[in-house]
Formats: structure tokens, C-alpha cells, sequence
């Protein structure tokens, strides 16, 4: 791939040059000195670049890292003790082929999966604006976008039809009355009062134009509304060529039937009024010039294929973001599925692939997962696990000081990198191990994570733009009213005090404390490790517990919960290695 410089130009000439605009190669594997450590084709990418630098891949991880790892980064809640047991063969190669076979096929994939797509898609339920008691714009049926979602990465949907769904599934033949929840990507935007007026509108529509070309391409089109963009060959014509489509959009309540003859309903799209909407110069409604007809972007173009003609354009549009000749869609795609599982990307900075971005560290490893990934028919779960198969994946996280400072920032991923689990992952793992969580039925509708009785997985949760929920906002949950390509990982003085004096910890803690006091204290302490961390206590932990909690008797119920707690908020069970 060539990584040439991109001119600030705004037009077309020189700028299908830049290493993006270029539709993807899968070009040969590389040579290796250690080819035994290679497992497939990823191995020998990365590892190139490792020899190139003078170092050393880390050996692989313990059977049990590997295990805990794999049950986060597919399903997001740790595995049980027994589980450990029954899969602690994984060295083996098939065994640990089983085990993602195994994960992939269990309906919490979708639900990890989809904890981070709607971050993509700026999910929620309600506006950040409420006049007085006004909730007409709010969603109360959100939760059926959430759902379809959730199906569609159990399901392994093809990503293109993923797309194509999410923007047009109305306009797509075949498509069933359910499946139409999909158009909540669009159709939970955020509305506006006094939406009537067009500057109003002009806003809203920046928003579809931004969410669908950053979540979709990773290109800032919205940058383009004002003046040409400063960086990147997209023009104030191509912004309202693309914001087009969405002037020619309304957003409405559909009524369906529900598998009950009952009626529903869903926050969708709809073609209204179909417009071309004319040049607003410098942003400003009043200042009209030249009308543009709704289209494509034209560094992504040819002659024929730039202008739309059916209805809004929605369905035209969605093909050609998803159209295999776009060199965007799919390297975007793949790029997410690697930042999920190695906490960045092979571009850094996931929703921005022009100028301004960062260059692939890895760029032909990049296309050939692309590419790969298209042959594959758009197959999110044969990706993943391609990915999890390789020995870049199964490596150690422990790696020495010197090799963290010659490899800074795991640039060439010679280590795996150690990360805090999500907010999510946090909320669910201590529901999961102190025995609360419940199945959540995907269908249902959302509850609000104070709520005490709220025991299910957090993305089934209620999600404000008015005011996201304190836990979710304390543990880096992306704001969500806007798109969001990744989220940060902080450490502050509240979340430990979040960890010794909430609520929530104290009661998974003293659930926890009174299942495991039996009269025997070794086996009451073992227990209580294998529950929380899945795993037998060391002979210096067994003692230490045991002088800990003592022999009296007055004092033994609250030293069990505090003892349960200290394992709760141990870096053993908060982070993965």
C-alpha cells in the first residue's frame, strides 16, 4: 500500500493518491526468521515488523489468561471456575478453537458486540434538550433498535447488508416489518425544538452526514458543511450532495405488529419531501448558492455513479458505501474489530482514515484483512476469529520494562496489551459472579441502571443524552450525542471510591459473602476465590484470608464481605491481561 502524502487539495486530482482512496491490495505474506511462531497469515505480518525492530514476540499466555481473555473480548463477562477447569486444555490448538467456536455461538456475543455499536451509532433514548415536561422527541422504543442489533451480530448478518439495513432497510425488497428497527441508526437521531426552521433542520442533518460517514468510512464529511474541507478531498458540494439524502428524510414512529396481531412501534426513517439542497455558503441558510443534486462523494465516484435518483437517495447511498470498490468500508470495518480486541487499531485513530488521521501501522496486514474479509462474504464472527487464532493474539502480557520502552505503545504489538475491563464488563462481571445476573431478553424494554432490581446486562440499560447515568459517565462511557469511535481509559480518585463505598459493590460483596460462609474456613476461602476470580487461593492468600477473618464470631460477617469486596475491586478481577 502506498502511504503518500495527501495534498491539501480539496478536488479529485492527486488525492486518489492517498494511502485510503486507494482500494485495498492483498498483497503475499512476508518472510520470518521465526517462522515456528507463525500460526497464519496475520503471524507473519506482524512479525516481520517485530524482527524488523530487534525484537522478540512474548511467549503465549497461561492457559487461564488466555481463557478469562477470550470469554471478555467475546462475551464480555468472565468464565466460571468451571469453566476454567473444562477448558484449561486450551494450549492445544483445537481445543482452543472449540472455545471460540463455542463463545461466538452464544447469544451474549451479540449483546458484547453491540455495546460498542452503539457508541458507533451515538445510541439513546431521549434528547439532550426537554422543555418542561415535553418528551415528544424522546425514544420509548429504542430498545427495538438495540435488539435487531443484537441479532445481527449473532446472526453473523454480512456487514455490507448490515449497512445496507441500517440506512435503507425500508427501501431493500424482501425485507421483513421487524427487521425495519434497523433504521433506528438513523431514525434515534437527535431532534431539535422549533424544527421547523431550517437552520434547525440544517443541524439535524449534519448529524446523519456525520454519524454515517465517520461510522461507515471514517472520513469527517460534516467538516466539509461550511467551506471545502481544510484536509481532505471533500467538498462543500459533496457535504450537500451527501446531507441531501437526509433533508430528504423524515424521522417518524412507525407502528408494527408485534409477534403477539399487538401494535408497536419502532423509531425509524422515511422518505418526506425529496429535495437537492443548494450550497449553504459558510454554513449560513440564508446565503444560498448553487443547488447541488443528492450524491455520492466524488473522490469515491465515477461519472456514473456520483448523482441519486431514487426517492432520497438512502438506498443508493448505502450501496455504495458498501459496494466491495469502496476502499474505505471494509479496511474501517476491519480496524474496529482489531481496535475491539487489541484495545487500538491498525489506524489509530479509528473514524478518521484522511489527512488528519494517523497512518496505518500495519498497512498491508490492513488490506489483507480487508480484502480477506470481503471474500469472506462480510463475515464479522470468520474475522474475529481469524484474529484470535493468530499467536500475535495468544501472547503474554507480561512483558519486560525494556521491551515496553523499545516497543512504546505496543506499536508492533510484540506484547498483548493489559486493559481495564468497560463499564459494562465491570457491572456485569460482579452481577455474574455473585450469581444475580440475569438473561436479559433483548426484546424488552430498557431500565435504569440505579434501579436495584435492575440485575440485567448493562447494555440493556437506559441511555440519556440528557444525562447519562453517573456509573456509566465515571467509567468512561463515550457521550452519547455524538458518534464516538472508541472510549478513553482514565484512572481518577472517584472510581476507587466508586469501588469501596458504592452501593451496588457493597451489595454484590455481602450476596457474595453469605453464599460462601460454611463452617469449614479453608474451604468457605477457597470458595470465595474460585467465585470471584475463578480460581484457587495461593497458599499466602489462603492464610492471610484466614487470619483475616478470624475466629470471632461477631466479627466473621463483616470480614467475609469485606474480604469479598477486596477481591471485587482487585486488579485481578477489574483488569485482563
Amino acid at each position: 500500500m502506498a502511504l503518500a502524502k495527501l495534498k491539501s487539495s480539496t478536488n479529485k486530482d492527486g488525492s486518489e493518491k492517498f494511502w485510503s482512496f486507494i482500494e485495498p491490495q492483498k498483497c503475499a505474506p512476508p518472510e520470518v526468521i521465526s517462522s515456528d511462531w507463525v500460526k497464519g497469515d496475520i503471524d507473519r505480518f506482524i512479525l516481520f515488523e517485530i524482527e524488523k525492530n530487534g525484537l522478540k514476540p512474548e511467549q503465549e499466555a497461561t492457559s487461564k489468561i488466555l481463557i478469562r481473555r477470550l470469554f471478555f473480548d467475546l462475551i464480555g463477562i468472565p468464565p466460571s471456575f468451571d469453566e476454567v477447569e473444562r477448558y484449561n486444555n486450551i494450549n492445544d490448538q483445537k481445543e482452543y478453537e472449540k472455545l471460540i467456536d463455542h463463545l461466538l455461538q452464544r447469544p451474549e456475543f451479540g449483546e458484547k458486540m453491540a455495546s460498542y455499536w452503539m457508541n458507533v451509532a451515538r445510541y439513546a433514548e431521549d434528547q439532550a434538550h426537554q422543555v418542561g415536561n415535553d418528551k415528544k422527541f424522546f425514544y420509548p422504543h429504542a430498545h427495538k433498535f438495540r435488539h435487531w442489533v443484537i441479532k445481527a451480530f449473532n446472526d453473523d448478518l454480512p456487514y455490507d447488508e448490515f449497512i445496507r439495513m441500517q440506512l435503507a432497510a425500508d427501501q431493500i425488497d424482501g425485507v421483513e416489518e421487524k427487521d425495519l428497527a434497523a433504521l433506528g441508526f438513523l431514525g434515534l437521531g437527535p431532534q431539535y425544538y422549533d424544527r421547523g426552521r431550517l437552520e434547525v433542520k440544517a443541524e439535524e442533518w449534519e448529524d446523519s452526514v456525520d454519524v454515517v460517514s465517520r461510522g461507515f468510512m471514517a472520513l469527517t464529511v460534516a467538516c466539509a458543511r461550511c467551506h471545502d474541507h481544510k484536509y481532505d478531498p471533500i467538498s462543500a458540494a459533496d457535504y450537500h450532495a451527501f446531507a441531501g439524502v437526509f433533508a430528504s428524510t423524515k424521522i417518524h414512529k412507525r407502528e408494527i405488529s408485534n409477534n403477539n396481531g399487538d401494535k408497536t412501534y419502532i423509531h425509524v426513517v422515511a422518505d418526506g419531501k425529496i429535495q437537492d439542497l443548494p450550497i449553504f455558503k459558510r454554513g449560513d441558510v440564508t446565503d444560498k448558492g448553487d443547488v447541488i443534486p443528492r450524491g455520492f462523494l466524488e473522490i469515491l465516484s465515477n461519472s456514473k455513479s456520483k448523482k441519486f435518483s431514487n426517492g432520497s437517495g438512502r438506498l443508493e447511498l448505502a450501496n455504495a458505501i458498501a459496494n466491495p470498490k469502496n476502499p474505505l468500508t471494509a479496511r474501517v470495518a476491519v480496524n474496529r474489530v482489531w481496535q475491539l480486541l487489541f484495545g487500538k487499531g491498525l489506524v489509530r485513530t479509528t473514524s478518521n482514515f484522511g489527512n488528519l488521521g494517523a497512518l496505518p501501522s500495519h498497512p498491508e496486514l490492513l488490506d489483507y484483512l480487508a480484502v480477506t474479509f470481503m471474500e469472506d462474504e462480510w463475515s464479522v464472527k470468520n474475522l474475529i476469529k481469524r484474529i484470535l487464532l493468530s499467536s500475535t493474539y495468544k501472547q503474554s502480557s507480561f512483558a519486560a520494562s525494556q521491551k515496553r520502552l523499545k516497543d512504546e505503545g505496543n506499536k508492533f504489538y510484540s506484547y498483548f496489551p493489559r486493559r481495564r475491563l468497560s463499564a459494562e464488563m465491570l457491572r456485569d462481571s460482579m452481577l455474574y459472579v455473585s450469581g444475580e445476573l440475569e438473561n436479559g431478553d433483548s426484546g424488552s424494554e430498557s431500565l435504569e441502571l440505579i434501579n436495584k432490581k435492575n440485575f440485567r446486562r448493562t447494555i440493556y440499560s437506559r441511555i440519556s443524552r440528557k444525562e447519562l447515568d453517573h456509573y456509566l459517565a465515571l467509567f468512561d462511557y463515550p457521550d452519547p450525542n455524538v458518534h464516538s469511535s472508541s472510549r478513553d481509559e482514565t484512572i481518577t480518585p472517584a472510581q476507587k471510591l466508586y469501588f469501596i463505598n458504592s452501593e451496588f459493590v457493597l451489595e454484590r460483596s455481602k450476596k457474595i459473602s453469605t453464599t460462601v460462609a460454611i463452617s469449614d474456613l479453608n474451604e468457605s476461602i477457597a470458595k470465595l476465590y474460585k467465585k470471584i476470580l475463578s480460581r484457587y487461593p495461593s497458599p499466602e492468600e489462603l492464610s492471610k484470608s484466614i487470619s483475616y477473618i478470624g475466629l470471632n464470631l461477631e466479627t466473621q460477617q463483616e470480614r467475609w464481605q469485606r474480604l469479598a469486596q477486596n477481591l471485587l475491586i482487585s486488579n485481578e478481577f477489574i483488569f485482563r491481561d
